[in-house]
């Protein structure tokens, strides 16, 4: 399997790593807020067409690896994500 994907007219291989914080830091991602996190970045990321290849929601931190078509901005996905946007 090839880890270039195909759509009706390109070849394209976007792989982003993204890292964000909340905000001020404050350490929350842990217990039901790490898997409930988890569950919604995946469904998300489905949803926008993206795919995510690697995630790690540390306490303070989430690094995700995610592989994202060219008709997504990433500014777009990541707002998805943060709830900044819902379009």
């Amino acid at each position: 399997m090839s880890r270039y994907k195909k759509l009706s007219h390109v070849i394209y291989y976007h792989n982003y790593h993204i890292v964000w914080t909340p905000k001020y830091h404050y350490r929350v991602l842990k217990g039901v807020r790490k898997d409930l996190l988890d569950k919604d970045i995946q469904m998300l990321c489905e949803w926008k067409g993206a795919e995510v290849l690697e995630l790690s929601i540390q306490h303070d931190p989430v690094h995700m690896v995610v592989l994202v078509p060219p008709r997504v901005l990433v500014s777009e996905l990541m707002g998805t994500v943060k709830g900044k946007k819902l379009q």
